[in-house]
């Protein structure tokens, strides 16, 4: 079989290895500038010196009568020349009304009442404060009941402690428990 000549490079050469280029130093780091307190002194100083200059010239700037503008010999020296920009005034705006609704600040939801009247039925620590309460007694001919009840269910075994008032009287309650009353004037927190 007749296979195609390539062109031989001739003998095999190893490729040579060299030795890595030494390392190329860092260029050499400033240390950092302080600033100068004098020099932030003589500028400013500088600055308000001009700004004095400044106003000076325009203060002294003002319209001089034409006698004494006459008589006084011009003094040589520097030339200030300001520039001012006079604008014109701006027609007003027409007057324009946004209506606003306020809104009311959020109040911290009131806790229970340390005092109440009426004919009715509370939960204690929810519609009322829990504590002992105090009223004058009843408020029409059939006295004062008061009724403190385990729970709202209606029954008998609910009553913890019951009483009915010919006069003033006092009766403590506690938080979960629910008190009832009929007939009675205003119920005032005591203690």
């Amino acid at each position: 079989m007749n296979s195609p000549q390539y062109p031989h490079p001739g003998p095999y050469e190893a490729p040579r290895h060299t030795a890595p280029a030494p390392p190329v130093p860092a260029p050499p780091v400033a240390p950092p500038r302080k600033t100068s307190r004098a020099k932030a002194w003589v500028t400013h100083g500088a600055a308000a010196c001009v700004a004095l200059l400044i106003g000076t010239g325009i203060g002294s700037g003002g319209e001089a009568d034409a006698d004494s503008t006459a008589a006084a010999p011009a003094k040589p020296g520097p030339t200030v020349t300001v520039t001012v920009t006079e604008t014109a005034e701006a027609a007003p705006a027409p007057a324009v009304t946004k209506t606003v609704t306020a809104k009311p600040k959020a109040t911290k939801a009131p806790g229970p009442a340390s005092s109440f009247g009426g004919d009715g039925e509370y939960l204690v620590g929810e519609d009322i404060a829990a504590g002992t309460y105090k009223t004058a007694g009843g408020d029409g001919l059939f006295g004062c009941y008061w009724a403190r009840l385990e729970d709202a269910s209606g029954e008998f075994d609910a009553i913890i402690a019951n009483n009915n008032l010919d006069g003033p009287g006092r009766v403590t309650v506690k938080k979960g428990e629910y008190f009832q009353t009929q007939g009675c004037q205003d119920w005032k927190k005591a203690g």
